[in-house]
């Protein structure tokens, strides 16, 4: 029996940041404001070289790096996104021809901020059926680009970035590392508190749409019910959990998980206040950050959820 273990991380940022202050000079809104409501205190915006694509294929070399491995030993690329370069083709062919890969396969996952997890549950099902030896499973996105300027409760959460995780097969042993559970829902009843009012069929590309409070009940609420859901399914409690970490969408969020997992805030990682919401991007991204400045250590316990979109939502349980 196979395992997927996390080999290496990476992720990039657009050069541009933008601090809550620019906010000032088209809405009627200020620093303040913005942190006491969101703990957002910059994030970055790409510029028109840095598309998805392009942000995906740094932060995947940077795993790569970072694992010491080469892309000729990678047999697959799977790649969160819901702001795709073109309509087709995929996001993840694009990274594996700037990756120089000419073998294997690459497709993208769409569960909007969820899609990272849903997008590691894919790897780690093809690693765990003996199909893939190596993965590299990748979170980019451009929101910059789907918002509306003139909406202060939206246009002030969203940043650009890429991150990346290379997993691979690994014999199950004593050190019982890697992706020990994961857990997936969805519910279709929920689409008008987060969409896009645009899309292929209707001709247009449409605004990021959503409605604040009720994702915050429903973020909360699910994100802590499926983090208990994939624990006991690794017969493993709060209690064992050095880290978390979530979908960096909301300040409140993160602390209104912590609080009901009875997990420390010291214990959750956020990166939210430099980073913005990165959407798909946003667990691989601060997974990185959390990783190389040495918080998250071999053998560590963590666990990742998001939510967003659909309403789509996972967790996933891993052994550093």
């Amino acid at each position: 029996m196979h395992r997927a273990v996390v080999e290496g991380v990476g992720h990039y940022l657009p050069k541009r940041v933008v601090e809550n202050s620019e906010f000032e000079n088209t809405l009627e809104t200020n620093d303040a404001w913005i942190r006491s409501r969101t703990g957002i205190e910059r994030r970055h915006f790409a510029d028109e070289h840095e598309t998805t694509a392009f942000m995906g294929i740094e932060a995947a070399q940077a795993a790569l790096d970072y694992a010491e491995c080469t892309i000729d030993k990678v047999d697959a690329i799977l790649v969160a996104t819901s702001t795709a370069d073109l309509t087709f083709p995929s996001v993840a062919t694009m990274i594996q021809n700037g990756l120089g890969m000419r073998h294997g396969f690459a497709f993208d996952v769409q569960a909007v901020c969820a899609g990272f997890v849903y997008a590691l549950t894919v790897a780690n099902s093809m690693i765990a059926s003996g199909q893939n030896s190596r993965i590299l499973v990748i979170g980019s996105e451009t929101f910059s680009k789907l918002m509306d300027w003139t909406d202060r409760s939206t246009c002030v959460l969203f940043g650009d970035g890429a991150g990346a995780m290379l997993v691979a097969a690994q014999s199950n042993d004593k050190s019982n590392r890697g992706i020990l559970a994961t857990t997936l829902h969805s519910d279709g009843q929920y689409k008008d508190l987060l969409y896009v009012d645009g899309g292929v069929s209707l001709q247009t590309t449409g605004y990021l749409r959503m409605q604040g409070k009720e994702i915050f009940r429903h973020a909360v609420e699910k994100l802590s019910e499926a983090t208990f859901e994939s624990l006991e399914k690794a017969g493993l409690t709060t209690q064992d959990v050095d880290w978390i970490v979530p979908h960096q969408a909301n300040k409140r969020i993160l602390e209104g998980m912590s609080k009901r997992l009875n997990i420390p805030t010291e214990r959750v990682v956020m990166t939210v206040n430099n980073h913005g919401n990165t959407s798909a991007a946003s667990i691989p991204l601060a997974m990185s950050v959390a990783v190389n400045d040495n918080r998250i250590k071999h053998g560590d316990l963590v666990v990742i959820g998001a939510i967003g979109g659909g309403l789509a939502w996972g967790t996933a349980v891993i052994r550093w």
